[in-house]
């Protein structure tokens, strides 16, 4: 497996990842349950989770009142989306 596939499948599941973490953190949010901590909800979006972030957001209608939120998770989209093009671009 070389490093192309590996960056797609980590993008792949570090997006499906994120947006399956917003989903469950607004269905706990819904049924007052135990949720998951906005900081780890942020990081996924940091570790290249952007997309999914994004699509977890406003598909769950889940923080998307919260600037940090409005913020952090196109910010840090961006950066990936950046970063794979530089590394296409490499190739």
């Amino acid at each position: 497996m070389n490093l192309y596939q590996i960056a797609v499948i980590y993008y792949l599941v570090i997006n499906i990842a994120a947006m399956l973490m917003y989903g469950a953190d607004k269905y706990k949010a819904v049924r007052n349950l135990y949720r998951t901590p906005e900081r780890r909800l942020l990081l996924m979006g940091a570790l290249g989770g952007g997309i999914g972030s994004l699509i977890g957001m406003y598909g769950f209608h889940h923080k998307t009142k919260k600037l940090k939120f409005k913020i952090l998770v196109p910010f840090w989209t961006l950066i990936h989306i950046a970063l794979v093009a530089l590394f296409i671009l490499q190739l």
